[in-house]
């Protein structure tokens, strides 16, 4: 006859420690959540901003929108305490080291939106016969757009094919079968779908018409 396997209760794990407060014998309760709140500038949660590029304007936001979070954070007494224990070269540094990061990180910026409000967008009717055209749009990725997206979106708008491809420089473009450059215009200026912040100033349309003889 088989022997039957005895497991002794000592073996057991013991039963969950009660939470401090709760009765013996209670269920542990849930947690709630914990709340965080991020930041409307960098987007760190606001415990965070200081290890950002941009605390200045994070502290203007923050004692804007929440400032009882920002008397916790950034008043006199949070300041005093959190950086009592520094010496005073060292607070000095600190607070260079901040101030130039910040001056950076608003240079960078600055130059990137320059560029992107001088980039050009393209859109090129093209001529394959008399009856059949394809529209070309080149520099969307200049205002952050991807090209995969924005090919998928005007394939479902106009219910056609449209693919990114390599134009004759070898650079990417978004090609759509048919002639609809005045509607992509005007999907800009409405700010459809992911066609967001390219001034309309910034495209231009332009026409090449096929060849005579096929030269």
């Amino acid at each position: 006859m088989g022997r039957k396997n005895n497991v002794s209760s000592s073996n057991a794990p013991p039963p969950p420690a009660p939470e401090p407060g709760q009765p013996e014998g209670e269920a542990p309760q849930p947690r709630p959540p914990v709340q965080v709140l991020y930041c409307g500038v960098c987007t760190y949660p606001i415990e965070y901003c200081e290890f950002g590029s941009s605390l200045t304007k994070c502290k203007e936001w923050l004692k804007e929108e929440h400032p009882e979070q920002f008397d916790k954070y950034y008043s006199e007494e949070a300041l005093q305490a959190k950086i009592g224990t520094l010496s005073l070269e060292a607070q000095t540094k600190l607070e260079k080291d901040t101030a130039k990061a910040e001056a950076k990180a608003e240079a960078k910026a600055d130059a990137a939106l320059k560029k992107k409000m001088s980039s050009q967008i393209t859109i090129k009717r093209i001529e394959r016969n008399k009856r059949k055209h394809i529209t070309a749009v080149h520099g969307l990725e200049a205002f952050g757009i991807d090209l995969k997206k924005a090919a998928k979106q005007f394939a479902s708008k106009f219910a056609t094919g449209a693919s990114v491809t390599k134009n004759a420089q070898g650079l990417d473009e978004v090609v759509v079968q048919g002639d609809v450059s005045d509607e992509i215009v005007d999907m800009i200026e409405q700010e459809a779908g992911v066609l967001k912040g390219i001034p309309v100033d910034n495209v231009e349309i332009v026409e090449e018409k096929k060849k005579k003889g096929g030269e």
